[in-house]
């Protein structure tokens, strides 16, 4: 009976439950956008409202340079996207499941 309920169990898996290669590697990479302090300072300012570079470094005391190479990496990582709007890029957040996330986090890092 155990062979069975195993058997059943592994043919009612998610497919995402079957970690390949890239897919451990994308997760890595969202836990190492999220690892760090600069990241997770961007990541939450764009979760509260779009933001271009300028605005991001003003807000976060931050050099621009820092701000753009940042926002690149998370960029790569489809975590946020831009929109033009004559020559200035604003930034938001493009991943809700990460948000759900890092929020999550948060609220654990902030609950007594």
């Amino acid at each position: 009976m155990h062979n069975e309920e195993n058997n059943e169990k592994k043919s009612t898996m998610n497919p995402c439950e079957q970690l390949d290669e890239e897919t451990l590697f994308m997760v890595s990479q969202t836990f190492k956008a999220l690892s760090d302090t600069t990241r997770i300072r961007i990541l939450h300012l764009l979760s509260q409202r779009e933001c271009s570079v300028n605005e991001i470094a003003e807000e976060l005391s931050l050099l621009q340079t820092t701000v753009s190479h940042q926002l690149r990496f998370l960029k790569n990582l489809r975590l946020v996207k831009f929109r033009r709007a004559g020559t200035t890029l604003y930034y938001s957040q493009d991943d809700q499941h990460v948000m759900d996330l890092l929020q999550q986090a948060i609220h654990h890092a902030c609950h007594d």
